[in-house]
């Protein structure tokens, strides 16, 4: 029989103010851990074997078998696992929606030296992108689209800032991600005999009239500046999405949507 510990009701309290030091990428960064909020996303967590450093849990909030799963799961990994009120549980997640549960975890990620890709490799890149939201819907189509992995190169935020994991609905979770610098990123690509196709509102050739096919990895820049002068190279494709009204480029996900599914449309 489990002995529980009284819940945690205090805002002050100094497990509830660690987890919520994690909102900020120096603590993050100097930790090694970050928080993910959702039921959705803590299970393909726990799926994919992320440690479990600890997790908060509100009772009166968990409604469904399957957050009563995931709580049996988080017990069972050996983590300490708080009972906690309401008031805590809104204070340590993300957002306005709550399962109930919030775990912080060891981050996950790899050298970007130690990602083995596939033969034929279809790769995400992502240049200096700033929007935690905007990664994580990068990220997610990443994941729909059959892709092999996530490179952030010379990244602004984090690959798991709790947002971006929130907004990659946890499939953060299901792809190898490494970081890197732009450098390090195109040397890899180099060595690996891997095609970079970078989308550029510059570009003259449409997406959709590029050869997408073979080794090949999808490189979007940032929401402000696009891609920086590192991808103007002759080892670069340069490709654009026809823009027709006013604006003169899309959001950074929905474009990296447009060319993933194209590059699929080809593959298949």
């Amino acid at each position: 029989m489990r002995l529980s510990e009284p819940a945690i009701t205090s805002l002050t309290n100094p497990r509830v103010k660690a987890a919520v030091r994690l909102r900020e990428r120096r603590e993050r960064d100097e930790t090694g851990l970050t928080v993910v909020d959702g039921l959705r996303e803590l299970l393909r967590a726990l799926d994919r074997g992320v440690v479990i450093s600890e997790a908060f849990v509100c009772d009166e909030l968990l409604r469904t078998a399957e957050a009563e799963d995931a709580v049996g799961r988080l017990r069972a990994s050996g983590a300490p696992v708080r009972d906690v009120s309401e008031a805590v549980i809104a204070k340590v997640g993300f957002g306005d929606r709550s399962d109930g549960v919030v775990a912080v975890i060891r981050s996950l990620g790899i050298r970007l030296d130690d990602l083995v890709p596939p033969p034929n490799p279809l790769i995400v890149i992502v240049e200096a992108v700033e929007k935690p939201g905007n990664l994580g819907a990068i990220l997610r189509t990443a994941d729909g689209a059959g892709a092999d992995a996530v490179i952030a190169a010379d990244p602004r935020t984090d690959l798991f800032n709790p947002n971006a994991i929130r907004a990659s609905l946890g499939t953060i979770f299901s792809l190898p991600v490494a970081a890197a610098t732009t450098a390090e990123t195109l040397d890899w690509l180099t060595v690996r005999a891997i095609r970079p196709i970078a989308a550029r509102v510059d570009a003259p050739l449409l997406y959709s009239d590029a050869d997408l096919r073979g080794p090949i990895a999808i490189v979007l820049g940032s929401e402000a500046g696009g891609l920086t002068d590192a991808w103007v190279d002759p080892r670069v494709t340069a490709v654009r999405i026809p823009m027709l009204g006013t604006a003169d480029s899309l959001n950074v996900s929905v474009a990296a949507a447009i060319v993933l599914y194209e590059a699929v449309r080809q593959r298949t």
